[in-house]
């Protein structure tokens, strides 16, 4: 990496945001071979990995846009081999599982929506891609016995699974640490603009950052910091709470939509989706509906003990769907930003990682430019 002072630093390429994608394609673009200044917010801003329920998930992404369901399943295949590199190179288990996953129905109508979305999601994608298949009440008991009596069925699909957000953001920030390309700097980004001798400087009040290339990575943060450089964050925040339960003996080892059991024993509850600007807070009407939901699938969570609460801000675009795109007022200027950081982590390390360096991400990825939205409104 180009000689710097303390305040002023050159990089070939930087990539804006420390949380999980930040930090991925970090990873991905020093593997292949950049000299990668990664510029984090810290802890005061608003990683959506730390409320990430750590789903690895395929069914059911995708709905509408057979790209991103491609893109969820190519990730989730990666998965297992960007486990493993993450424990060479950092000594942290990122705790992966492919178990295959369930989405558990409360009632007929509920099930018959799963369905339907089933049937839609197997109409668009190409065969093998997606593989969810509708189970009744007997096939959910067969893989999860604990099931309670008013699980009326489900879907299942081999594809999903989980693993632990905050030990994988370790795993990538050690591995970060130790690589000889990769400079880490704490700060909050306040201005990205195209440098007119070539590259761009980036401003964090006490530093100027001058790089050849710039990625934003910034979740929520890239709403202000895309137009900079010609691009559209049009970003929303929702939050979603999670409960977590005290350790109690194993009773589910596959990957469930709205409940998770961890390697300690701990449970985790959550599924909520609400409209509340950027409160991260939490609220007990919501609880008490996660909880209630909870204990009707597993009745022997009735009597289980709620140790924490929290509530996380997801990074949504219009339609749900990732971003990925290259400036055209500004080549060399990134954005990507999506709501599944744990599902898109090995992809993102790998692929889209890949097509940064080579200059084609907006090539690679045409489903996913921000100019869809124009494309809505008119």
């Amino acid at each position: 990496m180009p000689l710097s002072s303390a305040k002023h630093i050159e990089c070939e390429i930087a990539v804006v945001g420390g949380g999980l994608v930040g930090s991925a394609l970090a990873y991905g673009l020093a593997k292949a071979g950049a000299e990668v200044l990664l510029l984090d917010a810290g802890d005061d801003s608003f990683h959506a990995s730390a409320g990430n329920f750590g789903l690895v998930w395929v069914q059911g992404k995708g709905l509408g846009l057979a790209d991103y369901a491609a893109l969820t399943r190519r990730s989730a295949d990666l998965w297992s081999g960007f486990a493993q590199s993450l424990v060479e190179e950092s000594g942290i288990d990122p705790g992966h599982r492919q178990t295959g996953g369930v989405k558990l129905a409360l009632d007929e109508a509920e099930l018959e929506r799963y369905a339907t979305a089933v049937r839609r999601m197997h109409n668009q994608a190409a065969p093998g891609d997606n593989d969810t298949r509708v189970l009744d009440r007997q096939a959910v008991l067969d893989l999860v016995p604990a099931a309670g009596p008013e699980v009326v069925g489900g879907t299942y699909c081999p594809h999903d699974g989980f693993a632990d957000p905050l030990a994988t953001l370790s795993a990538l920030r050690r591995a970060l640490l130790r690589s000889p390309r990769v400079r880490t700097e704490s700060g909050l980004v306040t201005e990205v603009r195209a440098d007119p001798g070539g590259g761009f400087r980036i401003s964090t009040g006490d530093r100027d950052v001058q790089a050849g290339r710039v990625v934003l990575a910034a979740g929520l943060g890239n709403a202000k910091l895309a137009p900079q450089l010609g691009l559209q964050a049009p970003l929303r925040p929702e939050r979603g709470q999670i409960l977590v339960s005290e350790r109690l003996p194993a009773f589910l080892d596959l990957a469930c939509h709205t409940i998770r059991q961890t390697g300690e024993g701990t449970v985790m509850l959550g599924d909520s989706h609400e409209d509340v600007g950027f409160d991260r807070g939490t609220s007990q009407d919501v609880a008490r509906a996660i909880a209630r939901r909870a204990v009707r699938t597993f009745p022997r969570l009735a009597q289980a003990r709620l140790v924490r609460q929290w509530g996380a801000l997801r990074v949504l675009a219009p339609d749900g769907f990732p971003i990925y795109q290259e400036s055209e007022r500004c080549p060399g200027a990134f954005l990507v930003t999506c709501h599944s950081g744990v599902t898109l982590a090995a992809v993102h390390a790998r692929e889209v990682a890949a097509a940064i360096l080579a200059g084609s991400l907006s090539d690679r990825y045409p489903a996913f430019s921000a100019a869809r939205f124009d494309e809505a409104v008119a």
